[in-house]
């Protein structure tokens, strides 16, 4: 791995404090809203280090870590859209909580697989992204997505949200 410049140690910073920030976002409100102050923070992070993976190049050209940056960038924005504008109803704020909920997959996706390429220092646990302990934690994470989101869609369903709106 290429060592870490000072713009790649503020990505990582970030996104480590994004994460954090959506994991307390969620244990808190159950889901992530441009309604609650933990919930904005988190969503500008996310832009923050979004933007922040598009501007680094250190292992070749445009890659994988800058198409989820972009998806990223495109789940806030059609997260942000059906949160101001319910363009599709009801229905908007299921896809909504879809969309933030992916940016934090998107999130968890490299940081995973940072961690597993770095550390430990000299002698890291995977050489590859396609060892299977990398592959293993993208499933995982995969999975929780799903279902946490299942879980979400069905608290609104039941009306389990804060300001009374059950979609």
């Amino acid at each position: 791995m290429p060592p870490m410049t000072a713009l790649g140690w503020f990505h990582t910073v970030m996104g480590i404090l994004a994460i954090g920030t959506a994991v307390f976002t969620l244990r808190r409100e159950h889901f992530i809203s441009l309604d609650s102050f933990s919930g904005r923070i988190y969503l500008l992070i996310t832009v923050v280090v979004a933007g922040t993976a598009l501007m680094i190049f250190n292992q070749g050209g445009f890659g994988v870590g800058h198409i989820l940056a972009v998806m990223t960038l495109a789940a806030v924005g059609v997260g942000v859209l059906l949160e101001r504008r319910p363009l599709l109803g009801r229905f908007s704020v299921y896809l909504q909580t879809a969309a933030y909920s992916a940016t934090l997959l998107f999130h968890m996706v490299p940081a995973i697989t940072d961690f597993l390429r770095r550390l430990p220092v000299g002698d890291p646990f995977v050489q590859s992204l396609d060892a299977p302990l990398v592959r293993a934690f993208h499933l995982a994470f995969l999975a929780l997505f799903g279902l946490g989101v299942l879980w979400q869609w069905r608290a609104l369903r039941r009306g389990d949200v804060a300001d009374g709106d059950d979609g």
